[in-house]
């Protein structure tokens, strides 16, 4: 199973507000980049997941993790917040850029 053209403009849409962002499919999903960082994945399933190695900092509790890779599973009322995806995604941009 692979991604279709909907989740990833799913995607792409919710995190719309970082600005320059790019994507490159692989293994059936996705990886997100914002100017060459790679900040989040897609799974085959649609699922997006976070980059982030303190999953309870963005979510207030731990979610599914991406096999054993630094990748959590967003939670399903951040999928409908654009603002508050992209308020997560700044801030493990911080971290990942520091």
């Amino acid at each position: 199973m692979s991604l279709s053209d909907g989740d990833i403009a799913f995607a792409l849409d919710l995190f719309a507000d970082l600005g320059s962002l790019s994507h490159r499919k692989m293994f059936g999903g996705m990886c997100l980049y914002h100017e060459g960082t790679v900040f989040a994945l897609q799974s085959s399933n649609g699922q997006l997941y976070l980059k982030t190695k303190d999953p309870e900092a963005h979510f207030g509790h731990v979610t599914e993790q991406f096999h054993s890779m630094p990748y959590y599973a967003m939670p399903d009322d951040m999928l409908d917040d654009p603002a508050a995806a992209c308020a997560e995604a700044h801030k493990a941009l911080n971290v990942l850029n520091a």
